[in-house]
Order: C-alpha cells, then sequence, then structure tokens
C-alpha cells in the first residue's frame, strides 16, 4: 500500500523551482493522475517521479495565467506576501492570509 502526504496543502502559494511561475494550489493528486501524452511529454531527463504527490495551481508568470500541474519536488513554498492576481482565484478562495487564501467551501 503506497503512503503519501503532501507536503502543501489547499490555498498555499507556492512557486516553480525550475520555470518563472507561481500560484495557488486548488487540488491534490497522491501521485500522478494525468495523461501518459502529458507524462511523455516532459524530456526523460527531467521527468518527475509518479509516486509523489502532483498539484493542480492557479498560476500565473509574467504573460499569462492558467493551470498547472506540477510535482511536489518541483514546487516549494513562496513566502513573499505578495497576492496572485489569477482570475479564477475568486472562485475558489477569499482573502490572503498569512500566506494562503482561505478556501470558500470544502474543496478536497
Amino acid at each position: 500500500m503506497l503512503k503519501t502526504r503532501a507536503r502543501y496543502h489547499l490555498g498555499q502559494v507556492v512557486r516553480h523551482r525550475k520555470h518563472p511561475f507561481r500560484g495557488v494550489i486548488f487540488d491534490v493528486d497522491a501521485t500522478f493522475s494525468n495523461t501518459e501524452e502529458w507524462y511523455e511529454s516532459i524530456p526523460e531527463e527531467a521527468r518527475p517521479a509518479r509516486d509523489q504527490p502532483y498539484y493542480h495551481l492557479l498560476a500565473e508568470n509574467s504573460q499569462s495565467y492558467y493551470v498547472a500541474y506540477v510535482s511536489e519536488q518541483n514546487l516549494e513554498a513562496d513566502y513573499s506576501g505578495e497576492p496572485v492576481a489569477h482570475p479564477d482565484l475568486e472562485d475558489f478562495f477569499g482573502e490572503l492570509e498569512d500566506g494562503a487564501y482561505t478556501p470558500q467551501f470544502q474543496l478536497n
């Protein structure tokens, strides 16, 4: 039996370790749950392990807003205190408090 424990939580602001984007976690998968095509599109030398938590983010970079799917090993907490400006954020969360957004309702 596989046991995993997510390091990050719903509403937390995180940033990608390798790419210039950050976001707010709105869902967590205990292990990889995306398509095989998506997984195979990542270069083999950079491909993260499947048996770790994967996070769904309301993500932003300097050019756009989008939804990202990121392995735990590629995330780190964002302690900047800067709000995230993703346009869908208010559909899921309330105000930013102590580095995390308060869920509007039970998400998962």
